[in-house]
């Protein structure tokens, strides 16, 4: 095929492969897609940032350089996580070598590497008070052992300036590789946390450069490693298409995956460069999949429209984990 007649592939998050938004949405539930500047339901109201607490929080984590999924992802509960002194830090710079369609993380070629980003974290943790903080970090593909260490050093300085805080880590799947998993591991996280993000069906549109059997490998061997000292953990987005069934069984291979904790929250479309929202779940819908979910085993169950993987996060970890720490 000629240069000239080659045809051209956008690399735009809502349109994968040049694929249009509506065709998208045919696809994936069948019908119209929700406008961008659709008037939202009620329950997404939220306060917004500007207390006290959120001022200081603010100031400290610019002060000390670092970044947060919190204002990277757009995250709807900034104002009332940080208020309440809490946030969700992330780690290894502020640009992603993936391109999900949902996430608003800026996507390129990272260039950032602070050999003390974990110091500073820990004492970020320790000056807030935290007893339970959360590590994530954005995808590096280009890393040899895809941002692993910076995991590992991050969990240990928290342990050694802040030993009565938890520590929860929401990891990237290290393109399925065991070895850099097995040190997060051993570095010795209370909470291992990898978000599966949205059903199988959807993986071709929502996680491109992603698969669904690579991230539920990922969980069970965290347990496995990890036995009995580690709780494992994943999220899933509502709003793209899926059905319930699909969710019930989706719960179902992450239980049989080892996963006791689980998330469930309503997507929303950050930018018109971003997959549509076909449909928006009411909140009996959410308390329908809680109790299915709690039914299937799972020990720890938020679901919610607001609900997000970190959200509120030291109240949803294993009671027998919560009383260990």
């Amino acid at each position: 095929m000629s240069t000239e007649s080659r045809e051209h592939k956008t690399r735009s998050r809502a349109n994968p492969g040049g694929v249009s938004s509506e065709a998208i949405a045919q696809d994936l539930g069948g019908g119209e897609v929700r406008p961008f500047k659709d008037r939202k339901p009620p329950w997404f109201k939220v306060t917004s940032p500007g207390g006290p607490n959120y001022m200081a929080v603010r100031r400290e984590i610019k002060g000390a350089g670092l970044h947060t999924v919190c204002e990277e992802a757009n995250c709807p509960n900034i104002g009332e996580c940080w208020e309440r002194g809490t946030a969700t830090f992330m780690i290894l710079g502020d640009t992603c070598t993936r391109r999900c369609g949902f996430c608003n993380v800026k996507t390129g070629k990272p260039t950032f590497n602070d050999p003390l980003e974990g110091a500073k974290v820990a004492m970020q943790v320790k000056k807030l008070g935290l007893r339970h903080a959360v590590v994530t970090s954005v995808d590096r593909d280009d890393l040899p052992d895809y941002g692993a260490g910076a995991f590992v050093r991050t969990i240990r300085a928290i342990n050694q300036q802040a030993p009565g805080c938890r520590v929860e880590v929401l990891t990237p799947d290290f393109r399925g590789q065991e070895m850099p998993l097995a040190k997060v591991i051993d570095a010795g996280p209370d909470v291992f946390n990898h978000n599966v993000e949205v059903v199988p069906r959807l993986y071709p549109y929502a996680r491109r450069g992603s698969t669904f059997a690579r991230s539920c490998r990922v969980l069970r061997n965290a347990k496995l490693m990890g036995g009995e000292r580690v709780a494992t953990k994943s999220g899933l987005m509502v709003g793209l298409g899926e059905t319930q069934q699909e969710l019930v069984e989706t719960f179902g291979i992450l239980r049989e995956h080892l996963v006791q904790v689980l998330t469930i929250g309503q997507y929303l479309r950050p930018t018109r460069n971003h997959l549509p929202v076909v449909r928006y779940w009411h909140p009996s819908e959410f308390a329908e999949l809680e109790r299915i979910a709690y039914a299937m085993g799972f020990e720890s169950v938020a679901a919610g429209p607001l609900v997000r993987s970190s959200y509120h996060a030291d109240e949803h970890v294993p009671e027998r984990l919560a009383a260990r720490a």
